[in-house]
């Protein structure tokens, strides 16, 4: 296959990307091989080559949907997807975000109703593992504020923090399946959640409650600790704020502590 250095002014770059993911699609007809002979075989060689290496790199990011699924049902699934979803980035980590919305609306895999969660686990795991470095909160810059201001105190995420909640067992299905724990039956369908950090150079997986879960994520989109207590409470009466608290700060996943005096970071 020529080079696009060596390619023919006139070639469409435009028509040339378009086919690489569409076998449906005639190769454009003005590229041609080293000699300026048709080089359709030599572009449909490279239009598969494309597509299995997109089919890899899914399968790479995405091991636990791949081990559920089983090999053949996943490239199948991931051939499709990667054949309506085209990279928009030229960084091959930042491929795949859409995938969990397409297996959710993806027919043949309903059988697996709790795919989709996983699947976004799997891509928060990505994404804490490629996010910025930040020190983790200090527990004393809490513990200096006002016991009676404590409540307005809103926080900072730390850049790879994310929390995943499920109507599933989520935390024991991605844990078994990423080989993060023994493989054991799941004998009842408790609803669990994920915490991923990355607090230093390894990215951690942390079984959250529900609720804890709903607590962590209203802190990330800015409520105060008692708004967003007061939010978890609400759907459970069980939640524990101290043990909650203890998960976040323990795991790394705040940052930063905003003073409801100053609005200073702290």
């Amino acid at each position: 296959m020529t080079h696009m250095s060596d390619a023919p002014a006139s070639l469409d770059t435009g028509r040339f990307a378009a086919g690489l993911l569409d076998p449906e699609r005639r190769a454009p007809d003005n590229v041609t091989g080293p000699r300026g002979k048709a080089a359709v075989k030599r572009y449909n060689v490279y239009r598969n080559n494309v597509t299995v290496s997109l089919i890899d790199a899914l399968g790479e990011m995405f091991p636990a949907v791949r081990a559920l699924t089983g090999e053949t049902f996943f490239r199948d699934m991931a051939r499709i997807y990667v054949r309506a979803h085209p990279p928009a980035s030229k960084l091959q980590f930042e491929y795949g975000e859409t995938f969990a919305a397409f297996i959710a609306g993806f027919e043949p895999a309903r059988g697996l109703p709790y795919l989709p969660d996983v699947a976004r686990a799997e891509r928060a795991w990505l994404t804490a593992y490629h996010a910025a470095d930040a020190a983790p909160l200090d527990p004393s810059r809490l513990g200096a504020i006002a016991p009676d201001r404590v409540a307005e105190a809103r926080f900072v995420m730390h850049p790879g923090f994310a929390a995943i909640g499920s109507a599933y067992p989520l935390f024991r299905i991605f844990a078994m399946n990423r080989k993060l724990m023994e493989h054991a039956p799941i004998r009842d369908g408790r609803a669990e959640a994920i915490l991923i950090t990355r607090p230093a150079d390894k990215v951690t997986v942390t079984h959250l409650a529900p609720a804890a879960a709903r607590f962590a994520l209203a802190l990330a989109e800015g409520e105060t600790l008692g708004a967003a207590a007061a939010g978890a409470l609400a759907t459970d009466p069980e939640f524990d704020l101290n043990q909650a608290l203890t998960v976040l700060l323990s795991t790394g996943a705040l940052a930063a502590v905003v003073a409801p005096d100053d609005g200073d970071k702290r």
